[in-house]
């Protein structure tokens, strides 16, 4: 098979050289898909069928040849499959591949190929032998320590208001994308509208803790410790984060918010409001790291305004403490419907939930174990599969592929969880498993939601300790009852909206105006057609961690892995375009939704 290997990577190495994107897609089985990430289209985007990849390789490799593709380490060989990784160079740079060769009626032809730039020509990140050297060592006159050179250079920066990135929000997301920026030497500063980082976890409901374990969830640069929980609490991790905004050295300002902003020719004009005091940054780029979601929604329900009790939004509850003994009506039955319901139950509420649609429930212990743990676990790094590898791995698979794959994996954590899902049904609650039955990753994708993964809450819906309306709509509200469309009346003094968010773009319409949003469009999503996830198919996630409609717009966010991984994908367009390199943009989808 080694024949088989080489052979190809020959073959596509002379098409891409010569920049023959019919030669080239040629290589490729008629369903290939090519998956790339900035390395070939300055883009993340994918390709499915000759068609598809011919054209963008005609389009592209002479724009970033010559383009070479070389196997980097033996394969793996499993009946009608060849798989490995490549190294991928361009005029730009140089990154990782992963190949996957599979055998059919016309021979051994690509099926899968993700191309990735990790190295951008010139501009070494400052790691491993390019780190910065620490304190000169000889004697200097009136010499300043690391740290008062470091505030200083901060100081100007903000002083100055004249960063070449701006991130608006400073969670995880920011924090990470302004480590790769400095690790890169792009200048930036990271608004954080509360009063220290970390507050956007501390704020959150007292019982927040990660779902997901610790394997997945480091930063970037400051992996956990090896002592760190399983699953984080949120105060944990809004401790760590606040030590990563220090040791990391970020530019980084609290109470600060961006209230609007412009683009004027090739830079955003920026009022930012510095506890109470105004300041006009004046960017190259702009970067919404504000999380996944918009604003909350919040349904209107008829006399919703008589009623005399509590109403809250999931993003506004805090603690069960604060309404021990109410009677509480849930409404929704995701996540934060599940967290809190189990939080108002252990301090005594008689806790109710309206589940409206259905809902993918997974123990904890089958996600760790079956969904995450060949990949993101102690045994995967005993294999030698740290989270790093792991992130490259997780995305070779498109994501057109991705949901027939995910498939029988979703069939199997529903048959390890049936005795649960069994006694949820009987008590009526709405169970599945993804639309098409494949399970919570692409769920995630295409609307960011709809699963809840059991720490406990479905234990008590499911013996009848929290109560449940599932399936019915509410008619309307009254003063100290929510009443279901069949006649259904659940007294209650307490509601709580779990609803979800609009999509993020809203804030975009807020800071940069309507106009801007709707150019911008709706973030996220994968364009299934699926529920929550309006076609048509675009094949990556809308909007996130590559070039917007908008020049100089962008967005990063998600959760811990995605923003850790594709946080390096970003920081390299922006430091290819602010160094001045040739980044023609090739596949950016149009824009079908506004929200």
């Amino acid at each position: 098979m080694s024949e088989v290997w080489t052979s190809w990577f020959d073959e596509a190495s002379r098409a891409l050289l010569a920049g023959d994107g019919a030669t080239t897609a040629s290589l490729f089985a008629p369903d290939g898909h090519w998956r790339d990430m900035v390395a070939m289209t300055w883009n993340i985007a994918t390709f499915q069928g000759r068609a598809d990849i011919a054209a963008m390789v005609g389009a592209q490799a002479p724009a970033v040849g010559p383009v070479t593709l070389t196997p980097a380490g033996a394969p793996t060989v499993a009946d009608d499959l060849i798989e490995g990784w490549a190294r991928i160079t361009t005029r730009h740079g140089r990154g990782r591949a992963h190949v996957r060769l599979r055998r059919g009626d016309q021979g051994w032809q690509c099926w899968t190929l993700l191309t990735t730039l990790t190295d951008l020509a010139g501009h070494p990140w400052a790691e491993g032998h390019h780190r910065v050297r620490g304190p000169v060592q000889h004697a200097v006159p009136h010499r300043r320590s690391m740290a008062e050179e470091a505030a200083g250079r901060r100081a100007d920066l903000i002083q100055n208001a004249n960063p070449e990135v701006l991130i608006i929000g400073g969670g995880q997301a920011g924090m990470g994308l302004g480590a790769r920026l400095d690790a890169l030497g792009v200048s930036n500063v990271i608004l954080e509208r509360q009063g220290r980082a970390g507050d956007s976890w501390r704020s959150r409901y007292e019982s927040l803790a990660l779902h997901d374990p610790v394997w997945y969830d480091h930063m970037p640069y400051l992996p956990f410790p090896e002592g760190w929980p399983v699953f984080t609490p949120k105060d944990m991790m809004a401790d760590w984060l606040e030590m990563f905004e220090r040791v990391m050295g970020l530019t980084y300002l609290t109470n600060a918010t961006a209230e609007r902003a412009r683009r004027v020719g090739d830079h955003w004009e920026v009022a930012v409001d510095h506890g109470g005091k105004q300041r006009a940054f004046r960017p190259r780029h702009l970067v919404f790291a504000t999380g996944m979601s918009g604003y909350p929604r919040i349904p209107a329900f008829k006399g919703a305004d008589s009623f005399l009790g509590d109403v809250l939004h999931s993003s506004a509850y805090r603690t069960g403490r604060d309404h021990a003994g109410s009677r509480a009506v849930i409404i929704g039955a995701n996540t934060s419907a599940h967290d809190i319901a189990l939080d108002l139950w252990e301090h005594g509420s008689d806790v109710t939930m309206v589940q409206r649609s259905s809902t993918l429930i997974a123990r904890s212990a089958t996600v760790v174990e079956t969904l995450l743990g060949p990949l993101y676990s102690e045994e995967a790094i005993a294999r030698g599969i740290g989270h790093e590898e792991a992130d490259f791995l997780a995305t070779t698979w498109p994501w057109a592929l991705a949901g027939e794959r995910a498939k029988p994996l979703a069939a199997r954590m529903a048959a390890r969880d049936r005795d649960l899902h069994e006694r949820l049904e009987a008590r009526g609650f709405l169970l599945d498993i993804g639309e098409d039955g494949a399970g919570i990753p692409m769920k995630s994708a295409r609307r960011g939601g709809g699963f809840y993964i059991d720490v406990g809450a479905s234990e008590l819906i499911a013996d009848g300790t929290i109560g449940l309306a599932a399936g019915k709509g509410i008619d309307r509200i009254e003063p100290d009852a929510v009443v279901l469309q069949d006649g259904t009346r659940l007294p209650c003094d307490l509601i709580v909206h779990c609803t979800g968010f609009r999509s993020m773009n809203s804030f975009v319409a807020d800071i940069c105006g309507q106009a801007t949003a709707d150019a911008v469009g709706r973030v996220w999503g994968i364009g299934s057609g699926l529920d929550g996830d309006p076609g048509p198919w675009e094949g990556e996630l809308r909007n996130m961690w590559k070039p917007t409609a908008v020049d100089g717009l962008w967005f990063t966010g998600g959760n811990l892995a995605q923003s850790r991984h594709f946080s390096r994908f970003l920081a390299l367009q922006l430091k290819a375009r602010l160094a001045g390199a040739g980044t023609p943009v090739y596949g950016r989808p149009e824009v079908h939704h506004l929200e």
